[in-house]
């Protein structure tokens, strides 16, 4: 495949604008090589600028569930935007789809509409604090909330003690109410909880990981994280930004029954467009501005032609619950091809699979951060390259999950994994 058209637009655009992406991973630095633009998509494929059609396995980082341009997650914004695109006033569609959210995910009475996963994390932060009174968080290394200082954080020296930022214009002062732990470690979690006695506000955490490829919570993880929280006071927060709405109809908590106090959205929840939103029970949430002290606002916010897209899509996925199993079963079909294949290829591998959520490693097993770092990176880009060439678009990152759509096709499937198969035998 040539993409001459892709790197002549990347050579324009890093004259104006930074590293000439307007999100990091986009930049294939993890890999190498020159990023892919794309010029339109249609269920499961890209079309990019040269005119190659390629399988996409991130599907927009999750929200595409199911398939690129959607019919009515398209008509809906089509006919939203025939009567405006931005009030910065109440629609009765922000209650529409408030209703449809709170009746779909377990434990939750109210929802406020933000405008991305990273505001919506930061917001169900400051409501953990304002709500509890203290100022300390706990967040687990390798998990992504957004760019929030908060959360760009990197582990100190050990589990009792606190980060230090790894990012510059983040202050020490931030870093210092963020706490740090191995994910899938409950005894560093028991140990923080301890060094800080009643200054923790909340614990953060994406209840499957998807920022260090696809990571499962161990067996009582979270359950155990639930019951420290009731003994001591703080308050559990999922970040269900990737797995809400897509591991199951309710979400992470729905499908691993495990409930969360505040629970956070993004990309889903808006069909594809720039949306997030947090939520959680009456009493918490009554401590939001304007009927609590604990300000947020945007001008966005409910923004109807995100409401537009978000209600025609989790109206189809709360009509049509065998989406999930239709997902996990593609899911499942692809997962055993790859495994046969990589293990024809004698490469030290895992893969890591829940609901539609799936990455490959190459090491040989991966439960935290730190044995996702172990993976080797150089297979792993000479893999990435190797399916691009074969029409196949994986995340540009060996730190990232692949996420499936119900577009993809069986044909799809076996065309990516004899690709695999073709790829490794390279290698």
């Amino acid at each position: 495949m040539l993409y001459k058209r892709s790197s002549a637009l990347f050579a324009e655009a890093e004259k104006v604008i930074p590293g000439g992406v307007n999100s990091p991973v986009r930049a294939f630095k993890a890999v190498g090589g020159t990023p892919i633009f794309v010029k339109k998509a249609k269920g499961t494929y890209l079309y990019d600028e040269d005119d190659n059609r390629l399988i996409d396995y991130i599907a927009s980082w999750g929200p595409m569930i199911l398939g690129h341009a959607y019919e009515p997650v398209v008509k809906a914004v089509k006919e939203r935007a025939e009567s405006g695109t931005s009030f910065g006033i109440p629609t009765a569609l922000e209650t529409e789809i408030a209703k449809l959210a709170v009746q779909m995910v377990p434990g939750i009475d109210k929802i406020r509409f933000v405008n991305s996963g990273t505001e919506a994390c930061m917001s169900a932060v400051r409501l953990a604090r304002g709500y509890t009174g203290k100022e300390k968080i706990i967040k687990f290394s390798g998990c992504y909330h957004g760019h929030s200082d908060a959360f760009l954080i990197q582990a100190g020296s050990g589990a009792v003690t606190f980060g230090s930022p790894n990012s510059p214009g983040v202050t020490k002062g931030t870093a210092k109410d963020t706490l740090l732990a191995p994910y899938n470690d409950l005894d560093a979690v028991k140990e923080l909880i301890k060094a800080n006695p009643g200054e923790i506000a909340a614990i953060i955490i994406e209840p499957v990981a998807g920022n260090m490829g696809c990571v499962l919570p161990n067996p009582g993880f979270l359950e155990g994280l639930r019951e420290a929280c009731d003994l001591h006071g703080i308050l559990l927060i999922f970040d269900e930004v990737m797995t809400g709405f897509r591991l199951a109809r309710g979400g992470a908590q729905e499908l691993l029954g495990v409930k969360a106090d505040i629970v956070t959205f993004g990309k889903v929840i808006g069909g594809g467009l720039p949306v997030g939103a947090f939520a959680a029970n009456s009493e918490i949430m009554s401590h939001l501005a304007p009927d609590g002290p604990v300000y947020q606002a945007g001008t966005l916010s409910g923004n109807p032609l995100a409401m537009a897209a978000g209600m025609a899509m989790l109206k189809e996925l709360n009509e049509r619950p065998d989406v999930f199993k239709s997902l996990e079963e593609k899911t499942a079909y692809l997962h055993k091809g790859l495994l046969k294949v990589l293990n024809d290829s004698g490469k030290v591998f895992c893969i890591n699979r829940i609901g539609s959520m799936i990455s490959v490693h190459f090491t040989e097993e991966v439960f935290d951060f730190e044995s996702a770092a172990k993976g080797n990176n150089e297979t792993f880009k000479m893999f990435f390259h190797g399916m691009l060439k074969e029409g196949v678009y994986l995340p540009p990152s060996a730190f990232e999950s692949w996420f499936l759509n119900d577009a993809l096709s069986y044909e799809d499937l076996d065309h990516t994994i004899n690709a695999a198969n073709k790829v490794l035998r390279g290698l």
